[in-house]
Formats: structure tokens, C-alpha cells, sequence
């Protein structure tokens, strides 16, 4: 039994397999101190469709503003080109927390990569990088929950979504933090090339398929983690109808059980009532559109039915210890996370003209 060679641990192979006709070109833009498994993560998902099929169905490329070998905040170095040799497909810009020290020439970098690519992407915090090239404005994405709110701030012509794995709008595609950019690549081979694709490259690599990007990035789901599929149904169904009424009628319908045999395995599995999980749930999607966006809270309270803006009030105080309203003054005047001055440092060569991305004017 024979295995390919893998590259160096510091390298990543940038050449070209034959017959490029064949293959769309995925370029993965990094710069000093990108996240490490920002970049492996969506890279592993492109490249292990030579070992599911052996179509070599896409090449990869590593691209950055100088080429050469670029650090990453792990310190493992990767090799990258300034361009690519065939025409890009799809351009993935990763993120890490060098990316709070880039200059309008990194913005620039990127907007000609995007220009002659099919689609554009970013992973985690990368979405900074689209919004400061003028990218995201107008548009939907996301990025890791813990930047969100500074995000929208940031960028206010950017429509956060802070609760989502993945956001497609058009050709721009932007992923939650780190495991999430593999979500969303398994996302794009689905749209390239099917279902069957996806669902075998999901399963080398040992991850869920379709993991759906309205998913939530940290969800109070998880936290309730029931063991039997009947109860875990419910939660996901309850998940994509907070709009709606969900009555323990309803629920117990789609439980297969009675309403009293469905009430009683509910709070064992869960250890919370179907009203009190509801409620969570609603808090949950509720809280993060307060945090980052300006929809009035009636509005919001509304579309994730909530009967009135006092029951949402009143379930903000009882999960959060906050209402709504002070909720979103607080997010309005967060600050600059103390990383920066580490981000900035993680910069190498020419960093005379580098802007930390909370002092700089929106781009958009």
C-alpha cells in the first residue's frame, strides 16, 4: 500500500496539477498571523476531493500581497504566490488576528483577486478584511460571534448576521470562526458539484454534512444535547419556526408522541419545559440581531414570536440579567479588544502603512 507524500510541515504546495481545464482554481488569501486552522480547515475540504473521486475536481492555490513564506499567528509558515497562474475560481480569504494590522495595499490585494474570481469567501474574522476592501457593503455576512458586534460597528452598511455558521449573498460567501469555514466549503462543492459530493468529502474528513448555515454558532441546542432523535427533532424544527406558534401539541406531533408522553420525555432529556426551551431559543436569535444591528425590538420581537416586546423584555432579564435595550447600548460601546496591539505586532516587513482595522474609516 502506497501513500502520497505529504508537503513539509511549514509548506504548502502552490504548483498545479495537469490538466487545469478540468479543475477550478481555489485561491486562499493569507496574510502575518492568519489562524491556522482558518486556512487547513477549508484547504482540507477542497483538497481531499483527490482522494474521494480522483478527478482532482479543484486546484488550490495560497496567495498573499508578497509572496514568499507567511507566518502564521501559530508560527507555522506558509508558502503562497502573489497570483495565480490559471484563472481563479474562488477566492477564500482567511482570517486570525493579523488581520487587525493590514493596509489599504492588502485591501487592494484582494479586490484584484476578487475581481476575476467566480465567487469570494471568508473564514471567521477574514469578513474584515472583504468589508475593508469595500466587499460587504450592502450585503449579509458574519463572522466569529465574539467580533460581530464590533463588525457592524465598524462597517455599519454591513448587514451582521452574528448567529450564523455560514451567509451566502450573491457571489460572496462568508463563514463563522475557525471549524465553521469547513461548513461553508463543503457548501460550495455541494453547489458545485451536488449532494453525493459533498456528503463523501463530509464523511473522509470526518464532519457533519450540511451543518445548514442558519445554524447557530453557539446555540443554547447544544447545551440541551438530548439523547433520543424524537426530542433533538423537536429542538431543530423549533429552531426554524421561532415565528411560529409552537405549542406542546405541535411539538408532540412532530415527536410522534402524545402531548403528556412528549411533555415528560421533553424535561428528562433536557432537564427544561418545551415552554422555558422555546423561550431560550427565542432569546437566543433575539439577542444576537439587538446586539448588532439598528431592526427595532418591537420588530424583532415580533418575527421571533414573542407575543409583545415586555414578554421579550422580561425573558432578556430572566436569561441575560439585561433587557434588550441595555443590551444593544452596551454592544453600541464595546472597545477594541486588547489583542489588537498583539495583532499588529504579529505583522512582518512594511507595516508602515498598516492601519489597525478599529481606527480605520469604513471602506465600504
Amino acid at each position: 500500500m502506497t501513500h502520497d507524500k505529504l508537503p513539509d510541515v511549514g509548506q504548502v504546495r502552490t504548483d498545479f496539477v495537469s490538466n487545469p481545464a478540468a479543475s477550478r482554481v481555489v485561491g486562499f488569501y493569507v496574510f502575518p498571523g492568519h489562524a491556522m486552522l482558518d486556512f487547513a480547515g477549508p484547504l482540507s475540504a477542497f483538497k481531499v476531493m483527490d482522494h474521494v473521486d480522483q478527478r482532482r475536481r479543484y486546484e488550490t492555490v495560497v496567495l498573499s500581497k508578497t509572496g514568499g513564506p507567511i507566518p502564521s499567528a501559530e508560527g507555522v509558515d506558509v508558502s503562497s504566490v502573489t497570483a495565480s497562474r490559471s484563472p481563479l475560481d474562488t477566492l477564500v480569504v482567511i482570517g486570525g488576528p493579523g488581520v487587525f494590522c493590514l493596509s489599504e495595499t492588502d485591501f487592494a490585494s484582494v479586490r484584484g483577486h476578487a475581481d476575476s474570481a467566480r465567487r469570494t469567501a471568508s473564514v471567521c474574522t477574514g469578513a474584515f478584511l472583504l468589508a475593508g476592501a469595500g466587499l460587504l457593503g450592502g450585503r449579509k455576512a458574519t463572522t466569529h460571534w465574539a467580533h460581530a458586534p464590533r463588525l457592524a460597528k465598524d462597517y455599519p452598511s454591513v448587514h451582521v448576521e452574528a448567529d450564523r455558521i455560514y451567509v451566502r449573498d450573491g457571489p460572496i460567501w462568508s463563514s463563522a470562526g475557525v471549524t465553521a469555514g469547513i461548513d461553508m466549503s463543503l457548501a460550495m462543492i455541494e453547489d458545485d458539484y451536488g449532494a453525493e459530493v459533498a456528503r463523501a468529502t463530509a464523511h473522509y474528513l470526518v464532519v457533519p454534512f450540511r451543518r445548514r448555515g442558519g445554524q447557530s454558532q453557539y446555540s443554547e441546542m447544544l447545551a440541551f444535547d438530548p439523547p433520543s432523535d424524537r426530542i433533538a427533532r423537536t429542538l431543530v424544527f423549533a429552531q426554524a419556526h421561532l415565528s411560529e406558534a409552537l405549542t406542546v401539541e405541535r411539538l408532540a406531533t412532530i415527536a410522534c408522541l402524545s402531548p403528556r408522553q412528549f411533555s415528560r420525555s421533553f424535561h428528562n432529556e433536557t432537564g427544561e419545559t418545551p415552554a422555558g426551551a422555546i423561550e431560550r431559543l427565542r432569546a437566543e436569535a433575539a439577542k444576537a440581531r439587538v446586539e448588532t444591528g439598528i431592526e427595532p425590538i418591537e420588530s424583532i420581537a415580533s418575527s421571533l414570536g414573542f407575543l409583545d416586546p415586555e414578554r421579550m423584555r422580561r425573558a432578556f432579564v430572566r436569561r441575560f440579567g439585561k433587557s434588550p435595550q441595555a443590551l444593544r447600548r452596551a454592544s453600541r460601546s464595546v472597545k477594541p479588544p486588547a489583542s489588537d496591539a498583539t495583532a499588529r505586532e504579529a505583522c512582518s516587513g512594511d507595516t508602515s502603512g498598516a492601519v489597525p482595522l478599529w481606527r480605520s474609516t469604513p471602506q465600504n
